[in-house]
């Protein structure tokens, strides 16, 4: 009876552990954002910086069924690789191994001058990408990754999903 009531306990205090995956194109702060791993009440959020190099990009779907979320990183000032940016996100939410995945888009260096608006992201975002994606929930949200504007609100934006994304599972 001890061991029983002390594997449920063991049970209970068990933290849940979820894999982010951090991505974008090269230079557009991923490396900034990093944080590693966060632990919030009874969940551990670990973050997997991908690097965003052409060559490197290959390797990315080798990550994808291990993850509870996808981060996608764009530099906000960065006007001439935004379709660049598009594309490789497209390729990533059309993945199979991400159906289902909550996936949110950091507009960053929002405190930069030049950088687009973030409703102007938002409305790229919603055009182009949302029609084609497959994943639990999506959304934009602006940080400055160096100042760290924006962070605290995209884990928690995070953490509610993952977390919400596992209790559903459950029931399913």
């Amino acid at each position: 009876m001890y061991r029983l009531v002390t594997g449920f306990v063991s049970h209970l205090m068990q933290k849940q552990e979820y894999s982010v995956l951090i991505m974008g194109l090269d230079n557009a702060g991923k490396t900034t954002f990093l944080v590693g791993r966060i632990t919030l009440s009874s969940t551990v959020l670990q973050f997997w910086d991908l690097g965003g190099q052409r060559d490197i990009r290959s390797i990315w779907p080798k990550y994808y069924a291990e993850c509870h979320a996808v981060v996608f990183v764009i530099d906000s000032t960065d006007k001439e690789r935004i379709e660049e940016c598009w594309a490789v996100f497209e390729e990533i939410v059309t993945d199979s191994r991400v159906d289902g995945v909550p996936t949110l888009v950091l507009a960053n260096k929002q405190d930069c001058e030049g950088a687009m608006a973030v409703e102007d992201i938002k409305q790229m975002f919603n055009k182009l990408i949302v029609g084609k994606m497959n994943v639990s929930e999506g959304g934009v949200l602006p940080i400055s990754a160096l100042r760290g504007d924006g962070i605290r609100e995209a884990v928690d934006w995070l953490f509610l999903r993952v977390h919400n994304s596992r209790q559903s599972s459950l029931y399913d």
